[in-house]
Parts: structure tokens; sequence; C-alpha cells
């Protein structure tokens, strides 16, 4: 728990919005992957764009974009934020597929929950299209790696063991 205490909660212990009308506009970015987990020859068909159902990263790439803008009608207390842009990436390795999103804006408040959301909704997308490949995918990993704007500044998950430094 910070010094602030628990920001979302009011005096008297119930869930609220912080209120961000104070702050200043800045220019936020955030960057955040996971990765669906799948047999080899799943991810060949994926690269070769042979699955039956069409073009998954297409479709999953797609799939982020739009869930990064709606991010604040999934989770209750996330502010709706004008997203200036949304990059949804992938890299596919031997058994998995990686999903990178990006999202920036110019607002009070940060973009880490939009680019979060963004990669969790492609990596639905990718097991969607591919289930009936592979039923034993598995979606994981799911990390916000960078952010930069507001005022904690700059902040980069560094090393193999996940742990965040303080401030870069």
């Amino acid at each position: 728990m910070s010094d602030r205490g628990l920001t979302h909660l009011d005096p008297l212990g119930r869930a609220r919005m912080v209120d961000v009308t104070p702050k200043d506009p800045t220019h936020r970015r955030a960057l955040a992957r996971c990765k669906v987990f799948m047999h080899p020859d799943t991810t060949s068909k994926v690269a070769s764009n042979a699955i039956s159902k069409g073009d998954v990263l297409g479709a999953a790439r797609i799939a982020g974009i739009q869930a990064a803008k709606r991010a604040a009608d999934l989770i209750p207390l996330c502010h709706p934020l004008l997203v200036g842009s949304v990059y949804v990436n992938f890299n596919i390795g031997d058994d998995y597929v990686e999903v990178e999103s990006q999202v920036e804006t110019v607002d009070r408040t940060g973009v880490e929950m939009e680019a979060m959301t963004a990669c969790a909704v492609a990596a639905l997308t990718v097991y969607d299209m591919c289930k009936s490949s592979d039923r034993g995918m598995t979606i994981g990993e799911l990390a916000l790696w960078e952010k930069t704007g507001g005022r904690s500044g700059h902040w980069r998950r560094s090393g193999a063991d996940g742990r965040a430094p303080a401030d870069l």
C-alpha cells in the first residue's frame, strides 16, 4: 500500500473512481505482452495462414485494437480515455504466439489497462481462431512491460525474474 492509502476506496470503504480532473494531460504510453502456448504444428499453421477459420493474426490484431478502445467498459474503475494509437503485433515461436500491444494517449491517466486488455483479447482471439486445431492451448504471462508518462514517469520490467525496478 502506498503512502496515499487505498486510492479506489472512499472514506467509508466503498469503491470509487479516482478523481483525475485536477491532473494535467500528458503523453502516456504502455507496452504489454502475453503468450498463447500451443502445439508446434498449430504454430506452423498460424505462421503459414493455414488455419481453417482464416487470418488468425489479422483477426486478433483488430480484436486487440477494439479491446483497447473499450477497456473502461470492461474494467469497472478504469477511466474512459481518448486512445491516440494502438499497435498489436505478434512474434511466433516454436510452441507459442506472443502478443505485444502498445497504446498511447495524451490524457490525465495511464493506458496500462488498455494495453493489457488489448493483449488479452488478441490472445483470446488467437485461441478462438485455432481451437479446432488445438483445444489444449493456454494463455499466460500477461504483463505490463513498460509505461511512460504521468507522475510516476518511466517504468520498465526488468530481467527474467519479472521484478520491476523503482524508477529508471
